[in-house]
């Protein structure tokens, strides 16, 4: 019981800081707005008489617009005020989602609308997420940061895949996708609100720069960063296995689950909401179960052993006849995928040099996510050719195909025994890394 409250009032205690409550609280409701948006914009493409390929459509603009931004949205982050940014990508969110609930409740709302939103949405989101990270350690003391970091790793699925969505679903049901359009836009102007509370301290509006240094140019950086990456062989290879997961799995996951819930389940926007609802619950849970326990010995092939059984159950998802098993196979999907993302985020710090570790966290998020357009954009037309079962099947096995490959080719039973990461300082990272 002792031991309880002494990690409960650790969790919390960053929160006595006025500014970082602040931050928290619109990060919170941000994530919040996005995962409302996952849903909201579903059912208006279907309100539209939208299929599986005007889904693909709108889902790929939002990850085209993610994907064209992420690395300049960190290096703004490290050159100008990140209290200014995260405040001016909340005025854009607030006007971008009034102008769509606008069109939207007048019935003037097109396909080509909600590919622009989609895309603009994307492109504010690759300018928040670094700001706000550079931004957190200017807040908090160092000793404060692991709890504010675990804190933010067990909220936000839950916010993102349980809570928005499930809200925007009971809207979608017993309103319009126009009104939890227009609801998810009241949470940017809350957001908005918290941030413009934040007072504009110096430390938070002066550029980044290192012991008073210029910076390097761009390009230089970007080599430094790709060349570590090739020459380091654990990291080129999780990169690559990390490219065909992604590739295989996420484009059904985001365009074609929702016919499964609606042509298997018969169910509507509630149901599919209560769907992602528990993939969020279980990447809390696998956060909180990884942040817990000792870091393994055998940290790679753990990892990798996640992500390929993670996605294993996808592969009957096409055969569902039950609410309750999509379920299951959501959960386990979420405990998975965040086991792996927590132990991955540890490596990063860990093992990556310090002096790289920003570039090399922003060329790992680009490269995962270099293919998840494509894997949007193909999903719904497949869907001409093959049937949803033999694209879950292929989307269920692919992951531990290539997760075998890239074990065997990284070395990664002997790279994790020639360095160890079970000591003391070891366990205070992978908590933070959540």
């Amino acid at each position: 019981m002792s031991a309880l409250k002494t990690t409960a009032l650790r969790l919390i205690k960053p929160f006595a800081i006025r500014d970082y409550a602040l931050l928290a609280s619109a990060l919170v409701l941000s994530t919040f707005a996005a995962g409302m948006w996952t849903v909201a914009m579903v059912y208006q493409v279907r309100r539209l008489d939208g299929g599986p390929v005007e889904l693909s459509m709108v889902a790929t603009a939002n990850a085209v617009g993610l994907l064209c931004f992420v690395l300049f949205g960190g290096i703004m982050a490290d050159r100008h005020s990140c209290r200014r940014i995260v405040v001016l990508v909340e005025v854009f969110s607030l006007a971008l989602m009034s102008t769509t609930a606008i069109l939207a409740i007048n019935g003037v709302l097109e396909l080509w609308h909600l590919m622009v939103a989609g895309f603009l949405v994307g492109a504010g989101a690759a300018f928040f997420y670094p700001a706000y990270s550079a931004l957190l350690p200017k807040m908090l003391p160092a000793d404060q940061l692991l709890a504010a970091n675990g804190l933010e790793g067990t909220i936000r699925p839950v916010v993102h895949t349980a809570l928005g969505p499930m809200t925007a679903g009971f809207l979608v049901a017993a309103l319009s996708p126009a009104h939890a359009i227009i609801g998810l836009s009241l949470v940017h102007l809350l957001a908005l609100l918290m941030l413009r509370r934040i007072p504009k301290r110096e430390a938070y509006n002066r550029p980044g720069a290192a012991d008073g240094q210029p910076q390097p140019g761009i390009f230089r950086q970007l080599r430094e960063g790709v060349g570590y990456t090739v020459r380091t062989r654990w990291l080129l290879w999780t990169l690559l296995f990390s490219v065909i997961s992604v590739f295989t799995f996420i484009g059904p996951f985001e365009v074609l689950l929702p016919f499964i819930v609606s042509d298997n389940l018969h169910g509507d926007a509630k149901l599919f909401s209560f769907a992602l609802a528990f993939f969020g619950a279980g990447a809390a849970v696998g956060s909180l179960l990884i942040a817990s326990a000792k870091f393994p010995r055998r940290y790679l092939s753990l990892m990798t052993a996640c992500w390929c059984l993670g996605t294993l159950p996808l592969a009957i998802v096409g055969y569902v006849d039950e609410a309750w098993m999509l379920f299951a196979i959501l959960l386990a999907f979420g405990i998975t995928d965040a086991v792996g993302m927590v132990i991955w985020g540890t490596l990063l710090q860990r093992r990556v040099p310090s002096n790289l570790l920003g570039r090399i966290s922003s060329l790992d998020f680009f490269v995962s996510l270099a293919l998840m357009p494509l894997s949007m954009a193909v999903a719904g037309p497949l869907t001409q050719v093959m049937s949803l079962q033999a694209i879950f099947i292929i989307a269920g096995i692919a992951s531990p195909l290539f997760g075998i490959i890239a074990w065997r080719a990284g070395k990664f039973a002997q790279d994790e025994i020639a360095h160890p990461l079970r000591d003391e300082p070891a366990l205070q990272e992978v908590k933070r890394a959540e």
